[in-house]
């Protein structure tokens, strides 16, 4: 396989280019996942009281799906916001997520990336340059070259966090 971050010949060159990044790490998510079985998907590590790669995959598709809102520049529809959220629960966590299998995860995570690629699309390199708010009260702002970016950068810190909970499940089946 050859990696490198060309555009897609349906988008602006730089767009093209940030695209290309979240693209990459949405096959790596796939890679990294590949196969878990339900009990490790739900796995909430050596102690239980980490987030499981369940929540966390929810957690980038929530994430991800309101950057992708904010690109579009319309507010997420609250039928998203149901099926996909919350943010965060009552006790500021990742909400709990148990029995949702890793196809079905994947499955839905495409879909999002599938309308991050349409939204980027009818973007121009210029377009890059807009502002969009963020934060849990809008109160931070960035461009649009910077989100695509973030989009990117989120997925990858959590896709470590997964790693290490896919490490600790199997110490825990080989001690068991």
């Amino acid at each position: 396989m050859m990696y490198d971050l060309a555009g897609h010949v349906e988008m602006s060159p730089i767009v093209g280019i940030l695209y290309s990044a979240v693209h990459e790490n949405s096959e790596r998510l796939e890679f990294i996942t590949d196969g878990m079985s339900q009990e490790e998907v739900d796995y909430k590590g050596p102690t239980d009281n980490y987030n499981s790669t369940a929540q966390l995959f929810k957690h980038i598709m929530y994430v991800d799906l309101n950057w992708v809102y904010r690109i579009k520049g319309i507010p997420l529809p609250q039928s998203l916001k149901e099926e996909y959220g919350p943010m965060i629960d009552e006790n500021n966590r990742l909400p709990m997520v148990e029995g949702v299998s890793v196809n079905t995860l994947m499955s839905a995570y495409k879909g999002v990336i599938s309308m991050l690629k349409d939204s980027c699309t009818q973007l121009t390199d210029a377009d890059l340059d807009k502002v969009v708010t963020f934060g849990h009260q809008n109160e931070k702002e960035a461009t649009i070259r910077w989100a695509i970016w973030h989009i990117a950068d989120h997925s990858r810190y959590h896709q470590a966090h997964i790693n290490q909970l896919r490490r600790w499940y199997s110490e825990h089946s080989i001690s068991n």
